[in-house]
Order: C-alpha cells, then structure tokens, then sequence
C-alpha cells in the first residue's frame, strides 16, 4: 500500500492475540506499522512482532522489488517493533542503523549487540537525506519510552510518529478512531502528559500533512481533530462534559445506590452519565471514561477496613495516570464501620486540582430514606455544576 508515491505501508495485522501489552483486551485486534521510503536511498522504518516475522519480511522484500535497504531506521524499541531488528540485520548485514542512544543501550540488551560497525546515533534536530526526500529526527522521550525519537520528512511533509496517535485495532477493521485511540492512549501513555505535550510543541513548528503512527490508520485528513484530540487528553483537561459512576457492589445494596443515582442525574438533565461495574467492566474501558468526563463518582464498600479491590485497582490505575481537574463524588457502603470515603479521598489525597462534592453518600448497609435523600442531593449537586 503507497501512502504516497515514495512511501510504503509494510505493517501487519494481528487478530491472534487476545491481549494486548498482557493487560489490554483488544477484540478487534492490532496493527503493527512499518513503513519504507523509495527514494536514492532506501529506508525502512521500524519492524513488528515477533510472531509476523515471515509475512513482514515478505511484506519488506515485495516493497524493495529487489533493491537492498540502505537505512533501518529504529525510532521505538518496546518489542512490538524491534522484535525483528536481529532477523533484519541477518537479511542486510551492511544496513545502518538509525536511533537515539538510548535505543542502542535497549537494543544490546534484547539482541546482545549494538551493532557497533552498522549504528547511527541520532538526536534533536539531525538530518538524513536520502535523494530527494530529507528526514529530520525529533527527540520524543517517554513518548512513552526513554529512547524514542519521530521522524518527519519534509518532501512528503510526513510526521512518523511512533506511539503517538496509535490506537487498538487491526487495520483490516472499520471502526470509530477516537474511541479506541483513547483507551490506548490512556491505557498506554496516560502517565507522560508533559512528554507528549513537548512533542506536541514540537510538532506544531512542522507543517505536517500526513501521519504515520506504529499502530492504527495513517491519518491524512482533518489533522487538526487528532492533535487537538491529543492535546486536550495530555494536558488532562476533559473532552466532555458527564458523569462517570464506578462502583463495585458485593450483595447489590450499593448497585441499587449508583442506579437511583443515575436515574436521578438523567432525570435532572445531566447531558451524559456512565455507569461502571468495576469487577465486571473492561478496567481499559473505566479508565478511559473517567479521563473523557468531567465528572466522576467513586461508589464502593468498606472491605477489611479498606476498599473493595477493583475500586482499589482502579484509583490506583487513575492516580499513576495523573487524573486530575475533574469533580469527584463518593458513595460509601459499609454496615457496622464504613471507611470507604475516608481510604478513597486519602488515595486521591496527591491528585492535582481535584474538587470534591460537598454531598456525598453514607450507606448502612442498605438504602434508606436518609441516604436516598443524600442521593437526590448528590445528583442535584452535580448537575448544577
């Protein structure tokens, strides 16, 4: 597939695996990008999995129609796309090798080799020109890893962007972008927001046309979305406004709770309200909601003198990941010495600009006319926001 006349698609797509990152379910698969540049001098830009080794190297060959690489260049070394650097390197034992420093380090680690005779070392700002088309590198640290640079080529105005704008999904499967980009980007690279937000800065000084990620679509058209997109999720800022309910419940008592709470919000005009069964629910998918909406309510029981442990995973999962400026709510279920709240608040204690409700909801084990009272007043409280 030509992306343009000097640029190749090379990739693959992966319905065989069930989990993405060993955490991630991915029903409609993954797609690991590669790509070669045509010109004077040929480049291939990054490999794939280890299990797509014959039908990328098969893919690679029938792109060359029978020219030699000049260039490998490696701009992400997390194994999904360095997995074949070894096997690439046995194929064009006089290649070189493009990459940061730090790739380098990582690529003696798996492969026990630098290649000393063959690397590159690029950084900020160097340039490689292979005839006509003239690549600068970018330096992308934590984007999501420490060794990762992009890739912009100035003839085609073509961004490489690794990681970046990657999403869940084999590319042989037609579905909305935004939603699984967001899962993957908060899933995947949710923690780095000020690395993204400097690649960002970077990347606006760059009349970009077209980009070509490591996982997902090329994107060529309405830019303008997708950077906006990443913007808005790296500085931490809801995309929309709503209210995310997630509970856990262990005997139903607290699901009847986060349900009159809901009918109550829908009924009191809330634009959008979401409602999580932590222990049954994609955790991916929770996380993503939470990071989407402006508002979110925590409804879980006191367990062992704590939490129960899915509200536990999850808020561990929110606070590693930075959440931040959004409304929290809590609902607490506990029948002799409800704790909830008070474990649930400490562990968002280091959360930045936070602001918590000044309704919330105490259960003694079951609904009653004084908690059901603090849920309309909870409910009132958050649409009036």
């Amino acid at each position: 597939m030509f992306i343009t006349n000097d640029i190749k698609y090379i990739g693959v797509n992966d319905h065989n695996i069930d989990l993405f990152e060993g955490q991630y379910i991915v029903p409609n698969g993954m797609a690991y990008n590669s790509y070669v540049i045509l010109d004077d001098k040929v480049a291939v830009l990054d490999s794939v999995d280890a299990n797509f080794t014959k039908e990328w190297m098969s893919n690679l060959k029938e792109a060359l129609n029978g020219r030699t690489p000049d260039y490998f260049i490696v701009q992400h070394m997390e194994p999904d796309h360095s997995a074949n650097i070894a096997n690439f390197m046995q194929e064009y034992a006089d290649v070189k090798i493009v990459a940061s420093a730090k790739a380098f380090v990582m690529m003696k680690q798996f492969f026990g080799t630098d290649y000393p005779e063959q690397k590159i070392v690029v950084g900020e700002g160097d340039k490689l020109s292979l005839g006509k088309h003239k690549l600068t590198f970018v330096t992308a640290p934590m984007v999501h890893w420490p060794e990762v640079i992009v890739t912009y080529d100035s003839t085609d105005k073509v961004l490489f962007s690794a990681d970046g704008f990657g999403k869940f999904g084999a590319l042989d499967v037609e579905e909305d972008w935004a939603c699984e980009a967001r899962r993957y980007y908060f899933g995947i690279v949710g923690k780095y927001g000020m690395p993204v937000q400097t690649l960002l800065k970077k990347a606006a000084a760059l009349d970009i046309q077209i980009i070509c990620p490591l996982h997902g679509p090329v994107l060529k058209e309405n830019l303008g979305y997708y950077l906006g997109l990443y913007n808005t999720w790296s500085s931490y800022q809801p995309e929309e406004e709503g209210v995310v309910i997630a509970y856990t419940s262990i005997y139903g008592n607290t699901k009847k709770a986060v349900l009159a709470l809901a009918d109550a919000l829908k009924a009191k005009g809330c634009p959008k309200v979401v409602v999580n069964d932590l222990a049954r629910c994609d955790m991916a998918e929770a996380v993503e909601d939470a990071f989407r909406y402006s508002k979110l309510v925590l409804a879980t029981t006191t367990y062992n003198g704590d939490i129960f442990p899915f509200m536990k995973e999850f808020i561990n999962h929110l606070t590693e990941r930075g959440y931040s400026n959004r409304t929290v709510a809590f609902m607490e279920n506990g029948s002799w010495a409800p704790m909830a709240a008070k474990v649930m608040g400490r562990m968002l204690a280091e959360s930045k600009n936070l602001t918590f409700t000044e309704n919330s909801v105490k259960i003694m084990s079951a609904l009653n006319e004084e908690s059901s009272a603090q849920v309309e007043a909870l409910a009132a409280e958050l649409c009036a926001e």
